[in-house]
Order: structure tokens, then sequence, then C-alpha cells
């Protein structure tokens, strides 16, 4: 009998870890990894100046992406800031709407300097988008979740942070 896919929400300004983390928990699983940055980057690569509309482009296909993999039984990681309920309100109906079963990791750094020395020493990903200034970090929507979710400190070592997000997925191997 086949478990029913499961899909892991990252959410989290710039900055704190979460693509790190995102990424290491993907690999463990295997899942599938999204990130809306490299689909935005991809359209702004593509010539499409950067605006919300290439924003909403990003968490539009990576939703639709988690869709296909979700519906052929792949589990799947979403690393996004999903600082806004309309985003949150997407993962939540993707789940509902596939019987996947959904964790929330909320990613943060409890160290204001620290969080602003990573946040201003980040390596463009690739593909790159320009990385925001600290004063757009700190001035970014983050709204509080309305639900349970897991909060992960960014100060805490990663391992021990994949450790507590894959036990909380019920993903630890014995």
């Amino acid at each position: 009998m086949s478990h029913p896919s499961k899909l892991v929400v990252f959410s989290g300004l710039p900055g704190t870890g979460k693509s790190t983390l995102a990424r290491e928990v993907a690999h463990r699983l295997p899942a599938v990894w999204l990130r809306v940055d490299t689909v935005e980057a991809s359209v702004v690569g593509a010539g499409i100046v950067r605006s919300f509309e290439t924003g909403l482009a990003g968490y539009t296909v990576v939703r639709d992406l988690a869709r296909d993999n979700l519906a052929v039984g792949r589990d799947v990681v979403i690393d996004a800031v999903n600082g806004v309920e309309p985003a949150r309100r997407m993962w939540r109906d993707l789940a509902e709407e596939l019987r996947a079963k959904r964790f929330t990791i909320e990613v943060r750094c409890s160290d204001l300097a620290e969080h602003r020395r990573r946040a201003e020493s980040r390596v463009p990903p690739t593909p790159p988008l320009p990385l925001p200034t600290w004063e757009a970090v700190t001035d970014r929507e983050f709204e509080p979740w309305d639900e349970p979710v897991l909060t992960i400190d960014a100060l805490r070592p990663p391992e021990e942070n994949i450790d507590r997000i894959l036990v909380y997925c019920s993903w630890q191997r014995s």
C-alpha cells in the first residue's frame, strides 16, 4: 500500500537559510525540490521585466509542477517566502486537492544582526535574481501563520535543524 504524497512547505524571509535547509531535506527524503526564485529568475532571464507578475508566475508554475509530481506519488519540497495568506492558501488547497499530507516549516533567524549579515553576504543563486537589500528584507510583508507550523531558528546547527524537520515530517529513517 502506498503512502499519501507529502508536501513540505518552507517559509521565511530572504537570508534565513530556508533554501539551504529545503535543498538538504529534499535530498535526504528524496523529494522533488521546487524553488520559486528559480522559476522567477528564469522568467526574468527570458527577458520579462521583474514585477509582481513575475513573482506570481513563479508561485503559479511551482504550484503546477508540485501538482504534477504529487499526482504521480512523488513527495515535494516547496521553497518560497510564503509570507502572505494567498501564497499559503495555494499550498493548503493543493494538498487538499491531491490528498497529500502537508507540513509547514517557517525558518527564522532570531539574531537580527546575524540575519542581516547573512542576507547581505549571500551569493546570488543560479539562475540569479538581484539580491534584496536589507531594507527590502525588513520591509517585506510577512504575516504570522494562523495555523501550527514548525518554527526553525537558523542560528541552531544545520544538522540539528534538518533532523527536527525530518522528525516533524515523519521521515526520520531508523
